[in-house]
């Protein structure tokens, strides 16, 4: 048979249940948090291997620098689930590799090389010691026709 909780001790299992499930609360929304994050930077890498796709395919329209850069505005397009606004996409075509087909800028001809580069903030919405995590990634492919 259990005992009854004297009068000083009512109520602790509720204050200690608060405080339990706030912490409980806490990591579970951490996690999530840090889930997004991944997302995020893989989201990241595929943009710029798909921004590196759409600049070989369109050569001259992402190497000629104007603005907006036509492979900046795909990328954006195919990143559900971040803010695209805060996403960079950076498209240079740098020349001087062998195989290359012009031999002055812009290098956007047969065998030259397409780099993208992909940055973003990522914001998290956790409190925590580290409030974002700049993401980029670079990608780098020759153009074939």
């Amino acid at each position: 048979m259990m005992a009854r909780p004297s009068s000083g001790e009512r109520g602790t299992a509720l204050v200690e249940f608060a405080m339990v499930s706030a912490a409980l609360v806490l990591l579970m929304f951490s996690i999530i948090d840090f889930s997004r994050a991944v997302y995020t930077q893989h989201l990241v890498d595929f943009g710029a291997r798909l921004g590196t796709r759409h600049a070989i395919v369109n050569g001259v329209a992402s190497c000629a620098g104007g603005t907006p850069d036509p492979s900046q505005s795909y990328v954006r397009g195919l990143s559900p689930g971040i803010n695209a606004t805060l996403l960079t996409v950076t498209t240079t075509c740098p020349g001087g590799n062998t195989g290359c087909s012009r031999t002055s800028s812009p290098f956007d001809g047969a065998g030259c090389l397409v780099t993208v580069k992909v940055s973003y903030t990522y914001q998290f919405l956790v409190p925590t010691p580290v409030t974002s995590i700049p993401m980029s990634s670079t990608s780098q492919m020759v153009i074939s026709q």
